[in-house]
Parts: C-alpha cells; structure tokens; sequence
C-alpha cells in the first residue's frame, strides 16, 4: 500500500490541533453563575437598596414583585431621574406614571382603570421583560401582623409564572 500510514499522520494532527484549539476555547468561556434565590424584603431591607451606595444592587418593587434594576443604573442610580422609585415599592407611582413621594408606595387604592391598565403593561414590558426577580416584599405575602397570608396563592397573582419568577 504506497502512501499508507504515513499519510494518515499529517490528517491525525490536523484533528488533534482543531480539537486542542476547540477545548481551549470552551475553557474561556465560564458558565453563567446560578440565579440567586429569591427573597421576602421587608421595607427597611428594601430600603437598603435605593442605589445610594455604589457597588451596591439597585432594587424596586412593583405589585410586591421586587427587580434588580442594576443594569438600568443610568435612570434608577443616585441622581438619575426615576432613582424615587427604588428601595421600596413603587407600584401606585408606576400605574399613575408620578415620582411625588405620596404615590410611592404599595398602594393601588382608588387608581382608574386605564392606571390599573397602564400599571399591568409596564409590570410586564419593562419590568418582567428587562430585570430580573429577586424577591417579593413582605406585604404581599404577609397580613400586618406578620402572620402568612393564608390567601396569597402565587399561581392567583397576575401575570405570576412559576417557570418565569422562579
């Protein structure tokens, strides 16, 4: 057999080179970290995170639903223009689109159905569309007193997705 094995040789360290160069390159590449659990904030907890602090996570709250805005630090850090919002819930001043400090809060009593309607749209294409959940505010889980909700059921809540919040 003229040219046999010896020409197999130069092909075999062809394919052992790509191969070498292909698991160096696999080796550059990290995996993305695991998501981070998410958590029950209280107020004051949440207040930890209003982007006063540099280094520090950005976080907001709407419908009891809390976002890690960090990447939208140029609207929600210090001294951006929507930086109201964060540490705390925000929801009444998301639905009525208002950065005064008697609409930041919780609360949705007495909003119209078109801020309702305008709350439910941003909740879910800006909020659940850009950032990532990290936890929930007490409120939404807990009575007053601090007792479980025995009437929070997380399947019942708008827009809630166990295969997207979890």
């Amino acid at each position: 057999m003229a040219g046999g094995p010896e020409r197999l040789l130069p092909l075999a360290l062809g394919c052992l080179a790509v191969w070498a160069a292909l698991a160096e390159q696999q080796l550059r590449f990290k995996p993305a970290p695991a998501p981070s659990p998410v958590r029950l904030f209280t107020e004051s907890e949440l207040a930890r995170y209003s982007g006063q602090e540099e280094g520090q996570p950005i976080y907001m709250a709407v419908k009891g639903v809390v976002f890690d805005v960090t990447s939208g630090k140029e609207f929600y850090g210090k001294g951006a223009p929507y930086n109201a919002l964060v540490g705390k819930d925000s929801t009444r001043g998301v639905a009525k689109m208002s950065l005064d400090p008697e609409d930041l809060t919780h609360d949705t009593t007495g909003l119209t159905d078109e801020e309702l309607k305008s709350l439910d749209d941003i909740f879910n294409d800006v909020y659940k569309a850009k950032y990532p959940i990290v936890g929930y505010t007490s409120q939404r889980i807990l009575n007053e007193d601090g007792s479980p909700n025995q009437n929070f059921k997380p399947e019942d809540q708008p827009h809630f997705s166990i295969r997207d919040e979890f």
